[in-house]
């Protein structure tokens, strides 16, 4: 069993997520081996708000280098989460 924050990494902060607040999505870092059920419980019932669709994407590690040895940078899944337009994440209004 997981807990409810551990599937909720931390939210994603950047422009493309900000403009999507508009239309009342919210983009978080999720576990990637949590299903869309669970991140849908799991933000429901951490903010105490509804959700009505949860979208998700593994993304991608980038290739690094460290002085001469190549590395990658880890792999994470993010989740888009709509809400209902009465609802509102009060972390995200500050920004």
């Amino acid at each position: 069993m997981k807990y409810l924050h551990d599937i909720i990494r931390r939210p994603v902060v950047t422009e493309k997520s900000m403009s999507l607040l508009a239309e009342n999505k919210y983009t978080f870092i999720v576990d990637p081996k949590a299903t869309k059920t669970e991140i849908k419980k799991a933000v429901e019932s951490i903010f105490k708000v509804r959700v009505t669709n949860v979208n998700t994407m593994r993304v991608k590690g980038k290739m690094k280098r460290i002085r001469r040895a190549p590395g990658r940078t880890p792999e994470v899944k993010k989740a888009i989460v709509t809400l209902r337009p009465e609802d509102k994440i009060e972390i995200f209004e500050g920004l």
